[in-house]
């Protein structure tokens, strides 16, 4: 297979043009790619690029063995290394195949405080024939960062990304 040289594009316009922008790049990026690792590092990237007022993007992914989380491709400060599923916001999104939007993760339950800059967060499970992969973690340092629209576009990146990875 040939390396792609994958330029980032300038993120200037408006959310929404921002975020179709992203899924193209993602779609561009993955394509014929199915190495997980590599994939979620160039997303995670891109990611960070495209989006204002986040201090962290990343992957936890799922391992089968300890039933927990564990700390995968990420941009942004070091960070917790394994989340027990069910645990704070990636457990909780994990553990009920649903995405998490928090506006203010200091009033979430047995929320896990990897970084005590975040206030708000968005959590989407990343699932392929009914098995679990992991999680897409997303903080800002900002409260209720995160929207419905934001939500959408995260979702369609995320199918976009689960249709080139391997399981």
């Amino acid at each position: 297979m040939v390396n792609k040289l994958i330029e980032i594009p300038k993120f200037n316009g408006t959310k929404e043009a921002n975020y179709q922008l992203c899924l193209k790049q993602v779609e561009a990026m993955t394509k014929d790619e199915p190495n997980l690792i590599a994939n979620l590092s160039n997303v995670s990237a891109l990611l960070n690029q495209a989006l204002t007022n986040i201090n962290w993007v990343g992957f936890y992914l799922y391992e089968e063995t300890s039933k927990q989380l564990v700390l995968g491709p990420f941009q942004g400060l070091p960070a917790c290394i394994r989340i027990p599923l069910g645990k704070g916001v990636c457990g909780t999104a994990a553990l009920s195949n649903a995405i998490q939007r928090i506006d203010d993760v200091h009033a979430f339950p047995g929320h896990i405080a990897c970084d005590a800059a975040s206030k708000s967060e968005i959590v989407l499970p990343l699932s392929k024939n009914g098995q679990l992969i992991g999680v897409l973690d997303i903080d800002s340092p900002h409260l209720a960062r995160f929207d419905e629209t934001d939500q959408l576009w995260l979702e369609k990146i995320v199918q976009a990304l689960l249709l080139e990875i391997s399981v």
